[in-house]
């Protein structure tokens, strides 16, 4: 039977030496049985987490032209304000209003690799608008760096891996995204969902990195994690958590022992109000390639502890591959920057269009032969029972 709940863990406990065995066996349960997992007492001052919420919310308040002056498709960098409904995440529309930022770093030099665009300056709000937004925002992605970097030691840990297994994937000056994301409700939606009752937020995808950490910051339900059977858990705000999430590159560098999970936001019932949340991504070195993540990884992952996993796969009746994996060799790209562009493109088609036409171009003549194919496989085979639906990793 697979998971019917996400876990809630104490990161007090690994501080504690005494506690910290205990801590690391939760992790480990939590990392090959759900790749979703509740994370309470993170370090983060509950002034600072209040102060992100409060501006968060307060910048969808700003003058729609006074947005679109720090707009996403103005710059190459994928940062910056999307407007509602500009994203794409498993071939559909995300109704979902953002903006986008990442410790901050200098434009590239001239003749870096073209996905080094990524690594660029934010587009803050005006200060005039968005009083003490840059320096709190700041403040905040600087601590969950050093927070992720502390958890994924424990997760190497918990998987009996050296605590700095995963420190060679790491930049010297890490670049860490994050987003502050409103989803509207279905009333206010109204007929841009075509009448349906249950509107989509974030189609189902799977992060591409190693960990993510997600600030629910209002009490909508909505985030949604799917188990092995297909079904989706509710992973509802829990009051002084955060919410983890294991990415497809912890998978990959542990040989499948950590699972990365399908999971998507529903819009907020119609009446609810808009749903707030604020995911934070840790970064990984874009210059890592395939064959090093595959082949080498991190080192062997102990013959005891990929037996546990492999128990729990045979347990569950398996697990759903559901969603294009990013860390794959003999793909079109061969380093994680050049497919973590290629994803951004595909999901910001209108940054795409204006920066990375030939790329574009490229990815949709991709999308085009896949559907055809798709189509073809599908006239040969019975209906019924639950196929998994391909999507982009996010």
């Amino acid at each position: 039977m697979s998971f019917t709940s996400i876990p809630i863990l104490d990161l007090e406990l690994a501080r504690n030496p005494d506690t910290k065995p205990q801590f690391l066996e939760q992790l480990r349960h939590a990392l090959m049985e759900v790749g979703f997992l509740y994370l309470k007492n993170v370090g983060i001052p509950e002034d600072l987490f209040q102060q992100v919420i409060h501006k968060g919310k307060a910048f969808f308040d700003i003058p729609l032209e006074e947005k679109l002056k720090i707009e996403m498709k103005n710059a190459n960098s994928f940062l910056g304000y999307s407007r509602l409904s500009a994203e794409i995440t498993a071939g559909e529309t995300d109704h979902r209003e953002q903006i986008d930022l990442s410790t901050e770093h200098a434009i590239p030099d001239p003749g870096s690799p073209l996905y080094y665009n990524l690594l660029s300056p934010n587009q803050w709000p005006s200060e005039t608008y968005a009083p003490g937004f840059r320096a709190t925002y700041a403040e905040y992605m600087h601590r969950m760096g050093d927070i992720s970097i502390y958890f994924t030691s424990l997760i190497a840990e918990a998987i009996k891996l050296p605590s700095d297994a995963f420190n060679k994937y790491f930049d010297e000056e890490q670049q860490h995204k994050l987003k502050i994301v409103k989803y509207p409700d279905m009333g206010e939606l109204g007929p841009r969902t075509g009448g349906a009752t249950q509107g989509q937020g974030v189609g189902p995808h799977k992060d591409s990195m190693l960990t993510s950490y997600l600030l629910q910051a209002t009490s909508h339900k909505g985030l949604q994690v799917q188990n092995v059977q297909g079904r989706w858990i509710d992973c509802p705000p829990i009051d002084e958590t955060l919410v983890v999430a294991i990415g497809q590159g912890m998978e990959a560098l542990t040989q499948g022992v950590c699972v990365s999970t399908t999971h998507r936001v529903l819009s907020p019932a119609a009446g609810s109000g808009a749903r707030f949340s604020i995911p934070f991504f840790q970064g990984v070195k874009l210059d890592a390639d395939f064959d090093d993540l595959e082949t080498v990884g991190v080192g062997k992952v102990p013959d005891e502890v990929r037996e546990q996993r492999q128990k729990v796969i045979e347990r569950t009746g398996g697990r759903i591959d559901d969603v294009e994996f990013t860390f794959r060799k003999g793909a079109v790209a061969k380093t994680l920057g050049e497919a973590t562009l290629r994803n951004r493109v595909k999901s910001h088609p209108d940054v795409g269009e204006r920066w990375y036409p030939d790329i574009l171009r490229a990815i949709r003549e991709e999308q085009a032969a896949s559907a055809k194919a798709r189509q073809a496989s599908s006239a040969h085979e019975p209906s019924g029972g639950f196929t998994p639906k391909a999507v982009e990793a996010h």
